[in-house]
């Protein structure tokens, strides 16, 4: 990965379209750990949505222990963000080149932990099991969290449901202009149409869906192992402008 690109994708300085190419990335990883998760877990740790349906159902057949269960699922995703939060708002405040690097720096180094941990563990029936559905939330938090701050909530990575959602409301936008004179003859509602948005919201359900063949095939053949990839991808995407706030730190010290 080119060192000026990397410093773009998460460095202090946004632009658009980096905004757009880290939301891509990060799409590809989440689908990823999300299919590779249920290869191992048989659980989905970005479908927030369902754990919370199914919270509900578990209360009201008065199945405490599983209610708990689903709660834990939810915590530890809403744990990611507000971690992810503490982490930008620390270095924004400081004027850190790495201000959204800290989230996917510990993202990298948590999930090279599970592996290294995991290793010879029975996760199948056992405690262990939990444990890594709620790290897996959490990582799903702690990215998500990032990529909604840095994009001013336009671009999200796990939440495939909103997506799709925003990919079918610009294309009935497309079709609408395309049926109805009165609104290719509206100049307002003409210019309102977002083609880049279109593609932006196709490309990162996109995105999701070929990290989720990727996870799958990976660690169905790998196991654990398969995360490794998407630990350095991850670090590959921190580590220019970690560099840089070291290389400045060096400079404040020789003064």
């Amino acid at each position: 990965m080119p060192i000026e690109y990397a410093r773009k994708l998460a460095g202090q300085h946004r632009t658009s379209d980096a905004n757009r190419h880290l939301g891509y990335a990060l799409a590809f990883i989440a689908g990823a750990i999300n299919a590779g998760g249920f290869m191992v877990v048989h659980e989905h740790t970005s479908h927030i949505t369902g754990v919370v349906s199914t919270m509900a159902e578990d209360l009201a057949r008065l199945e405490f222990g599983l209610f708990w269960q689903a709660f834990a699922v939810v915590l530890s995703f809403v744990l990611g963000a507000v971690t992810s939060t503490l982490l930008v708002g620390f270095a924004r405040h400081r004027q850190l080149h790495s201000t959204y690097s800290g989230p996917l720096l510990l993202e990298a180094v948590l999930l090279l932990a599970f592996i290294v941990m995991a290793r010879g563990e029975v996760v199948e029936g056992s405690a262990f099991m939990a444990y890594t559905i709620w790290l897996l939330c959490f990582l799903m938090g702690l990215q998500n969290a990032v990529i909604t701050k840095i994009s001013r909530s336009e671009i999200r990575t796990t939440h495939v449901t909103g997506i799709i959602t925003d990919l079918g409301i610009e294309m009935g936008k497309l079709i609408h202009l395309a049926l109805d004179h009165r609104a290719r003859a509206d100049e307002a509602y003409a210019r309102a149409i977002n083609r880049d948005r279109l593609v932006l919201f196709f490309t990162l359900a996109l995105a999701f869906f070929t990290g989720g063949v990727a996870g799958a095939v990976g660690f169905s053949h790998f196991g654990l192992l398969a995360g490794g990839p998407i630990a350095v991808l991850l670090l590959g995407l921190a580590i220019v402008p970690l560099a840089d706030d070291v290389r400045d730190w060096r400079a404040r010290r020789r003064v």
